[in-house]
């Protein structure tokens, strides 16, 4: 067998394995988009952090991404997502709470620029506010 080959059933096994530590899912429906927003709302420097305990008995942590036209065009858009989403898988996993949904709205100018350490270090604090908020 090539190297490539088993490097590449490697990968996918450790990420099997990851899933099955830390159960998080995407939003994906407009719905669960629009019942976050109603929730609580911190507001960072490089984003706005959206999130509601669900009322229903399922466990795992839900996470969606968005970023409006205001952030640029289609490029500098999905480098906004992309930003968040690496953020949020280096953090949700230690700090997220399961049973709730959480949604990060990028914001123009700051999501593609701020330094990578300083969006961890806001995500952090937001998840501390978002569940101390009353």
């Amino acid at each position: 067998m090539p190297l490539g080959i088993e490097k590449e059933n490697n990968l996918e096994k450790n990420k099997v394995n990851l899933v099955s530590l830390v159960s998080i899912e995407r939003l994906k429906n407009r719905s669960d988009f629009l019942r976050t927003a109603k929730g609580k709302t911190v507001h960072k420097k490089a984003f706005v952090l959206q999130g509601r305990l669900r009322s229903d008995s399922s466990t795992n942590i839900r996470i969606g991404f968005t970023c409006t036209k205001k952030v640029g065009n289609a490029v500098l858009r999905n480098l906004a997502k992309r930003r968040l989403r690496e953020v949020a898988k280096n953090i949700f996993p230690n700090n997220g709470v399961d049973g709730w949904d959480y949604v990060l709205v990028g914001k123009k100018d700051f999501t593609a620029k701020l330094s990578f350490e300083m969006m961890i270090k806001d995500l952090t604090q937001a998840l501390q506010q978002i569940h101390s908020i009353k």
